[in-house]
């Protein structure tokens, strides 16, 4: 979400902040991090959900025994899918989570729509 006058960024202590070197309140918050971790966090997810693809495979086609030989291969399928996309909503959680500490400390987070100077709290 981009930042402007309308919705000022504030910091710790809710004081609105300001470009340090021209003083605008006119931000924008790049989260360049929160982006990059919620990307590797969901692609490390569903590559962990997906190497535990055997077992929701099993779980699934277990369940889909009671509907035939059409069922277990559906329910394998549909087991085998829900272990990746669960692993990778959680790894992009995670990884998201990571990215907004690593933008919040160690990145400049904030770029000035003014002046173009990027620093961060």
């Amino acid at each position: 979400m981009q930042n402007t006058n309308d919705s000022p960024s504030f910091d710790n202590n809710n004081e609105p902040i300001s470009c340090p070197c021209c003083k605008s309140r006119r931000l924008k918050k790049l989260n360049y991090g929160k982006r990059t971790g919620g990307t590797i966090g969901t692609i490390a997810g569903a590559v962990a959900g997906g190497a535990s693809l055997i077992g929701g495979a099993e779980l699934g086609a277990t369940v889909g025994l009671v509907s035939g030989p059409f069922g277990i291969v559906i329910g394998g399928f549909a087991g085998a899918l829900m272990g990746a996309l669960l692993g990778g909503a959680t790894g992009c959680s995670v990884g998201s989570k990571l990215g907004a500490v690593i933008d919040d400390r160690i990145l400049d987070n904030f770029q000035c729509l003014d002046c173009k100077y990027t620093f961060s709290q």
